[in-house]
C-alpha cells in the first residue's frame, strides 16, 4: 500500500476531508454497526488482565502525561496481544508519522504525532502522542481519514481505531463515506471499556481476514 504523506498533513479539517477527498459523514445508522453487533465473549481470564492493564494505565497517568512508548507498553500492546493480533494470520506494516497541532493555553502552539500500524491493509491503528499534553482522539480523524482514503480499493470497507491511551475511537470508510463509533475511555468509574475496545478489535479482526 502506498500513503501521501503529504495529503495527511494537509488534511487537518473534517471540512477538508469532504472537499479535498469527497469523503463525506454516513447518515445511515447501519453504515457502521460492526462495532456494536455480533461482538464476542470474553474469558475471565481476559477481563482479569484488562482490569491489570486499567489499573496500571490509572496508576502511571497519575504521575503526568503518558509519552508514546509508555502507552504502546501499557496499553496499546497488550490490547493487541489480546486481540491475537500478534499471530497468524495476521500481519502489521508500519506508515509514516504526520504531526498533528492544537492551540494550547496563552497562544501557544502544541505539537503531537500520530504512528499508524496498518493490519492486513484493512484494520489501521492509530497512536496518537503528545510530549506537551493529552491531545482528543478528535485531532487525529482527519489525518487518520486522509490516509485510510487513498487506499486503492474504496469499495472495500476500511476500519480504523484511534488511541491515546485514555480515549479509543473506531472509524470505518466505504465508498467515500464514513463513520465513528462512540468514544471509549479508558478512565470510567463504573466499568472497564477496554473490554469493549478488545470486543471490537477482535470482531474486526475476524472480518478483515475474510475481505
Amino acid at each position: 500500500m502506498t500513503t501521501s504523506i503529504a495529503i495527511a498533513e494537509k488534511i487537518t479539517t473534517l471540512r477538508q476531508v469532504q472537499e479535498k477527498l469527497g469523503l463525506t459523514l454516513s447518515e445511515n445508522g447501519q453504515f457502521f454497526t460492526e462495532w456494536m453487533a455480533d461482538l464476542p465473549a470474553l474469558s475471565e481470564a481476559e477481563q482479569a488482565r484488562l482490569d491489570q492493564v486499567r489499573q496500571n494505565y490509572l496508576y502511571q497517568i497519575s504521575y503526568g502525561p503518558l509519552l508514546e512508548e509508555t502507552v504502546k507498553m501499557v496499553v496499546l500492546s497488550p490490547l493487541l496481544e489480546l486481540a491475537s493480533f500478534y499471530q497468524a494470520p495476521y500481519r502489521f506494516q508500519t506508515e509514516v508519522s504526520v504531526e498533528i497541532e492544537a492551540q494550547g493555553d496563552n497562544e501557544e502552539i502544541l505539537r503531537g504525532r500520530i504512528d499508524v500500524l496498518v493490519l492486513q491493509g484493512r484494520l489501521w491503528i492509530i497512536l496518537i502522542e503528545s510530549k506537551k499534553t493529552t491531545f482528543d482522539v478528535e485531532l487525529a480523524i482527519p489525518q487518520t481519514l486522509a490516509y485510510m482514503a487513498v487506499h486503492p480499493h474504496p469499495e472495500q470497507p476500511l476500519y480504523g481505531m484511534i488511541t491515546n491511551g485514555s480515549s479509543f475511537l473506531f472509524v470505518k470508510t466505504l465508498s467515500k463515506q464514513y463513520a465513528t463509533s462512540d468514544l471509549f475511555a479508558t478512565r470510567s468509574q463504573h466499568l472497564n471499556n477496554l473490554s469493549g475496545v478488545l470486543r471490537i478489535l477482535k470482531h474486526l479482526g475476524k472480518i478483515i481476514t475474510k475481505l
